[in-house]
C-alpha cells in the first residue's frame, strides 16, 4: 500500500468516527461539546502561564501532557460529544516561527506537537470508556488563514496520516477574508470534517468583550455561510462571545443556510494579565442558557473560556432529550451601542462599542 493510499484509509476510518455526531445532528439530538482548556489547566495545576495566551496551551501539551489529558477526561466523564484538542494556538507558533516550544536541550517541531494534542484527546476518551463515542475535534484559529497558512494544512494532513482526528475546528474566527475560502478549501482536501467557528454577533464583528468592530454589515456574512455550505463544510458555530450576546445569532443564520449551528460562548477571557470575567454563572444557571439557545434552533452547544466540566454536565442533563426549535423572538442586548463599560486585565476601562488594543488589520 502507498503512503497516499495509507493516509487515505486512515482518513476514512477518521470518517467513520464521525458518523455518531452526524446521527445526533440528524436525529435533531443536540450535540454537546467540551469546555475550556487553557482555564482548567489553571485550576488542575495551580499554575498560570508565563507566555502570551495563544501559545502556552501548545506547549503544555509536551511539557506537561498529564495535566492536559487529565483536562480532557474530566470533560469525557461530564458527558461532551466532542473533545477539542489543545492545539488551538498552533497555527500563531508556526506564523510567527516559534516552533521550538519547549524550554530545554531538545526543541519539539510543531507538527510532533499536533500528533501528541490528538493522540492525548484519543487517550482521554479510551481511558474514560468512551473511545469512538467521543469524536476528536482538531483545534485551530485564524492564523491560519495567512499566505504561508495553506502549507501549515499541508503538512498537518501528513500528521494526520498516523492519528487522525474526527474533524477539523477552525474557530475564532473574526474577518471572512478573501483568503478564507482558499483556506476552507485546503482544509476540506484533508478528507476530515470541516468545522468553522466565528466570533460574530447579529450586530456584526463582535470581540471577547463583547465590543464590536466596524459598521453594519448587512446580510454579507449570511451569504458568506450560504457559500461556505457550498463548499461543503460540515457546520457553522459561533464562539467566546459573552453569552448576552448570542440570542438571534442561530435564528438569523437559519434564513441563509441549512449547515448544523452551534454556540459556545465565553464566560470571561485568560491572558497572560490574569483572568477577567464580568459574571459568575454556576452550571446551572449556564444549562438553562443553553436550553434557551436550544430553543432557538442550535444544533451543537458548548462553552469557550471559562466554561468548565461542571457546566457541560449540568448542559449535558437537560440538553439530553430536548429538541432544536425555531423561536425567533429573541431578546437582544439591550447595552449594545450604550455606555456601558467594562475593565480589562490590566483594570483599565473600555467602552464595549470598540475593542480594547488593536484593531484587526482590515474591518469587512
Amino acid at each position: 500500500m502507498s503512503t497516499n493510499e495509507g493516509a487515505s484509509a486512515n482518513l476514512t476510518q477518521s470518517a467513520g468516527g464521525y458518523a455518531r455526531i452526524a446521527k445526533l445532528i440528524a436525529t435533531d439530538r443536540c450535540v454537546v461539546l467540551d469546555g475550556a482548556i487553557g482555564t482548567e489547566l489553571i485550576d488542575v495545576s495551580g499554575e498560570r502561564p508565563e507566555v502570551e495566551e495563544h501559545l502556552w496551551g501548545i506547549a503544555t501539551i509536551v511539557e506537561d501532557p498529564a495535566q492536559v489529558k487529565a483536562v480532557h477526561r474530566r470533560y469525557v466523564d461530564a458527558g461532551c460529544d466532542v473533545l477539542t484538542t489543545d492545539t488551538w494556538g498552533l497555527p500563531t507558533a508556526v506564523r510567527q516561527r516559534k516552533t521550538p516550544l519547549v524550554r530545554g536541550p531538545r526543541p519539539v517541531h510543531w507538527m510532533d506537537v499536533a500528533r501528541q494534542g490528538v493522540r492525548l484527546a484519543h487517550r482521554a476518551a479510551e481511558e474514560g470508556g468512551r473511545a469512538g463515542e467521543c469524536a476528536i475535534a482538531f483545534s485551530i484559529n485564524g492564523d491560519v488563514d495567512t499566505p504561508d497558512g495553506q502549507e501549515t494544512i499541508r503538512l498537518l494532513a501528513r500528521v494526520f496520516e498516523d492519528d487522525p482526528p474526527d474533524l477539523i475546528l477552525m474557530e475564532t474566527l473574526s474577518l471572512v477574508r478573501s483568503s478564507t475560502y482558499a483556506t476552507v478549501e485546503r482544509l476540506l482536501e484533508t478528507g476530515l470534517p470541516v468545522w468553522l467557528s466565528f466570533r460574530r454577533c447579529r450586530h456584526g464583528v463582535c470581540g471577547v468583550y463583547g465590543e464590536h468592530w466596524g459598521g453594519p454589515e448587512g446580510d454579507a456574512f449570511g451569504r458568506d455561510a450560504r457559500r461556505f455550505e457550498e463548499m461543503g463544510i460540515s457546520a457553522l458555530l459561533i464562539n467566546c462571545i459573552p453569552p448576552d450576546h448570542v440570542p438571534g445569532m442561530v435564528s438569523w443564520l437559519r434564513d441563509f443556510t441549512d449547515l448544523p449551528l452551534g454556540l459556545y460562548p465565553n464566560l470571561g477571557y485568560l491572558s497572560a494579565g490574569g483572568w477577567r470575567s464580568e459574571t459568575a454563572i454556576g452550571g446551572a444557571e449556564y444549562a438553562e442558557l443553553a436550553l434557551g439557545w436550544r430553543a432557538e434552533g442550535a444544533q451543537i452547544v458548548g462553552g469557550c473560556c471559562g466554561v468548565g466540566p461542571g457546566h457541560v454536565a449540568a448542559e449535558r442533563e437537560v440538553l439530553e432529550d430536548s429538541k432544536a426549535g425555531n423561536k425567533r423572538e429573541v431578546e437582544l442586548p439591550s447595552d449594545v451601542g450604550g455606555e456601558r463599560r467594562i475593565r480589562d486585565p490590566s483594570g483599565r476601562a473600555v467602552d464595549r462599542r470598540s475593542r480594547p488594543g488593536a484593531l484587526p488589520a482590515r474591518l469587512p
